[in-house]
């Protein structure tokens, strides 16, 4: 079982990172969401996988023994409410961006990069401004 898990894990990472790593945004996207769900599987698998018992202590016990981790499992269903919401919004936005410069395409999407030699982009700090730490001599 947990040969099978690893596996599983290997295979939702490698698919996660071919699609991050692509040009096209929704691929990255998606992509994104496939490595959330390695996380998860990897959180799951945090909580012991062979248990059939349930996570009850019995009456007259006070110690669990022998049954999975519930935490774990919990954390992990958080994780997937979560990871759905942000994918939903993520989406949302990169459908927006796709509209607004008619591309899909990382690469052409630099445009809104500014240009290395640009004097004005990024712009310069206001006077008073100073990202220089510590102060100079002199200003207040």
């Amino acid at each position: 079982m947990t040969a099978v898990l690893a596996f599983s894990v290997f295979v939702t990472v490698t698919v996660g990172l071919y699609l991050t790593m692509s040009r096209d945004t929704f691929r990255c996207v998606i992509g994104l969401a496939v490595l959330g769900a390695a996380a998860n599987l990897v959180l799951f698998a945090a909580g012991r996988l062979g248990s059939v018992s349930p996570a009850v202590v019995p009456v007259g016990e006070t110690v669990l023994r022998d049954a999975a981790n519930p935490l774990p499992q919990a954390l992990v269903l958080t994780a997937i409410v979560i990871g759905f919401a942000l994918l939903c919004y993520s989406l949302v936005l990169v459908l927006r961006l796709i509209r607004d410069a008619r591309s899909d395409d990382a690469l052409s999407l630099r445009h809104a990069e500014p240009i290395p030699d640009d004097p004005v982009k990024p712009p310069a700090a206001a006077p008073g401004c100073d990202v220089r730490w510590p102060p100079r001599e002199g200003s207040s």
